[in-house]
């Protein structure tokens, strides 16, 4: 077996020598170590080809057998993101880098062999960073694969971090190996430009801390209904990359800002909201506190024919009317409690959407006084809709609006509005 290696070697060598006596013969003076060079170039990409072919359709068909993603997850994830195609370039690219000593020889033109010597070192540099990158691949197939989104967006902002450390990282190494510079060189210089590399990855880090905080803390995720007060936008997340965040809005248009607003800005996250069917109301009507009044017994008698308060008015003026008997001046109807026009009508928003088959009747439903406003006093409708959809909220909302604004008429209560002289 070592006699048909050593004799394949001298017929290697013995051919290499009568190729480059020839090239030399027909080459034009001073210019024959470009064609050794690029008769090298070809005949070792030749053989990579041959090599890295073999190699491929041996890995491919190993990892063909493992197809059902559900149960080699792992495996999938490394086939899909093709993590065996840059095993076997590094190996084929490796045999041919040892291959080289044994087909030319290292004597004739050794100016050429360290050309083609760099250049195998440069692609097997180039080969590593593209396996490093499809390993980040795979990483966020098997996330994909396991359906856990948060991850997924952490991986993100790892992986944009590392491919621009990377590219940086890979960059120093390529000039390294193109030039014949020792690595020591380059990276004693790196503390001086420390404060640079800083400021011009800003963003960058900020991004990768944002990434890693959002997908830890899992408030927010890619698909999450949102919604930015600071730059009125509301819409689904389309995209979180390392420097950017995409958001589809419901106008159809799309918005995006930095990353690291994720962390600073504040961010309504109205997914729960959808995933539950439900979406809230919270809107006010400003009166005029100038239109409130006590009731008397017959504007009370007058309202007791709203059916949603007929009980509560009747029960309500029972009881008044037993603690009259027993105050001096009953006859003033400032002395002791009283109905108003504005309580009653607070009572009857309360009933009114507590009747709604619209309004969610697990849910929080109130009607309360906020606090006075030069507009007038604000009477908040709070409450739920068990209809998330967009456009159906805004037609429950309405309908319930519509009604109170008109509503308040009958309780001589006068809405707010700013008058426009002509």
């Amino acid at each position: 077996m070592n006699d048909q290696i050593q004799e394949t070697k001298n017929f290697l060598q013995e051919l290499s020598e009568r190729l480059y006596i020839y090239i030399s013969s027909v080459s034009p003076p001073g210019l024959d170590w470009i064609f050794h060079i690029i008769v090298k170039l070809f005949l070792l990409c030749a053989i990579f080809l041959v090599i890295d072919f073999v190699f491929k359709f041996v890995i491919n068909y190993i990892f063909r057998f493992f197809h059902n993603e559900n149960k080699y997850p792992v495996i999938r994830s490394i086939y899909q993101s093709k993590i065996t195609n840059s095993l076997a370039h590094f190996a084929a690219l490796a045999i041919v880098g040892t291959m080289h000593s044994s087909i030319f020889p290292i004597t004739a033109l050794p100016k050429t062999t360290i050309f083609i010597i760099r250049c195998v070192n440069l692609g097997l540099v180039l080969i590593l960073a593209g396996m490093l990158y499809r390993s980040l691949t795979a990483f966020r197939n098997y996330f994909v694969i396991k359906q856990d989104f948060y991850k997924i967006m952490a991986l993100n902002a790892i992986s944009e971090t590392v491919k621009i450390l990377g590219i940086f990282i890979f960059s120093l190494v390529g000039i390294c190996v193109i030039f014949g510079i020792k690595g020591t060189t380059i990276v004693g210089s790196l503390g001086a430009i420390t404060a640079v590399l800083v400021l011009v990855f800003r963003d960058t880090i900020l991004g990768f801390v944002t990434g890693i905080h959002v997908a830890t803390s899992k408030s927010l995720k890619v698909g999450d209904w949102v919604s930015i007060p600071k730059y009125s936008i509301e819409g689904n997340i389309a995209d979180i990359s390392l420097l950017t965040t995409k958001i589809n809005n419901f106008d159809k248009t799309i918005s995006t800002i930095p990353t690291y607003d994720l962390l600073t800005t504040e961010i309504k996250n109205l997914q729960v909201m959808s995933e539950s069917n439900t979406r809230r109301i919270k809107k006010s009507i400003y009166f005029n506190i100038n239109s409130f009044k006590f009731l008397t017994e017959e504007e009370i008698e007058r309202l007791k024919e709203i059916n949603l308060i007929s009980d509560y008015l009747q029960g309500k003026s029972d009881e008044l009317k037993k603690e009259k008997e027993n105050i001096e001046h009953s006859d003033k109807i400032i002395n002791g409690r009283q109905l108003t026009n504005i309580g009653v009508f607070r009572y009857y928003a309360q009933k009114y959407i507590e009747n709604d088959p619209d309004i969610d009747q697990e849910g929080a439903m109130m009607v309360r006084q906020l606090d006075i406003t030069p507009q007038g006093l604000p009477l908040e409708i709070y409450c739920f809709t068990n209809d998330s959809r967009w456009a159906h909220f805004e037609q429950i909302q309405a309908d319930i609006f519509d009604h109170l604004l008109v509503a308040s008429k009958e309780f001589d209560l006068q809405v707010m509005q700013v008058s426009v002289k002509v």
